[in-house]
């Protein structure tokens, strides 16, 4: 029973941190109105794939051993940093232009896919928080004496959550309805996408711990 406990805590813990509103969140929801279904759905991909490459890395313990160098998460958090910047200048950039689209933006097939599956695997690959949550998690999970299935339900749990909230945010936000949206807001959700990034990678560049 303590177990069940405790998986209800860590799967609770981790879909408000997953589902929160933040840089990959805003980024899928943007991408969802902006290109449609297909291209959020790709960038959802690399997202997924990006946080469950820390949940394994984390599982076999190297987490723990990378968390103790301070000189390597610094060099995460710059280079993680500069990049949320470099998103936040797209996006204001995309916020200043006068286009007038008639809908949704279509990226080009498998380049523009695989470009966005790129930025969404940059995104947690490149956040060194990541690091730290899933090493809390599996201080928390992994006592002496835990029982051989709960790393595999941790995985498979936190695993299942992250397909459906980013799946869901890429569903959701590519529908008809939001794409019309989209098409009244461009600008202004472009500005906000840009200070949600610029936002994001400051203080990524400035927080200490």
């Amino acid at each position: 029973m303590a177990l069940s406990h405790e998986l209800i805590l860590i799967y609770t813990t981790y879909f408000i941190a997953a589902a929160s509103p933040g840089p990959s969140t805003m980024a899928i929801m943007g991408t969802a109105m902006k290109q449609g279904r297909g291209a959020a759905l790709a960038l959802a991909c690399g997202v997924i794939c990006g946080a469950m490459t820390w949940a394994l890395l984390a599982a076999c313990g190297v987490l723990t051993v990378l968390a103790t160098f301070a000189q390597l998460l610094i060099a995460l958090k710059i280079g993680g940093g500069v990049y949320l910047l470099w998103l936040a200048w797209k996006a204001g950039k995309s916020a200043l232009t006068y286009a007038d689209s008639a809908g949704a933006q279509r990226p080009d097939a498998a380049t523009s896919f695989s470009r966005l599956f790129r930025q969404g695997i940059l995104m947690h690959v490149g956040n060194p928080k990541a690091i730290l949550t899933w090493v809390a998690i599996m201080s928390v999970a992994l006592k002496p004496g835990a029982a051989a299935s709960t790393l595999p339900l941790i995985l498979a749990g936190c695993a299942t959550l992250c397909v459906g909230i980013f799946f869901g945010y890429a569903l959701l936000f590519s529908t008809p309805l939001m794409a019309a949206f989209y098409r009244r807001i461009r600008r202004g959700l472009d500005a906000l996408l840009a200070c949600c990034f610029a936002v994001a990678g400051i203080k990524l560049l400035l927080s200490r711990s």
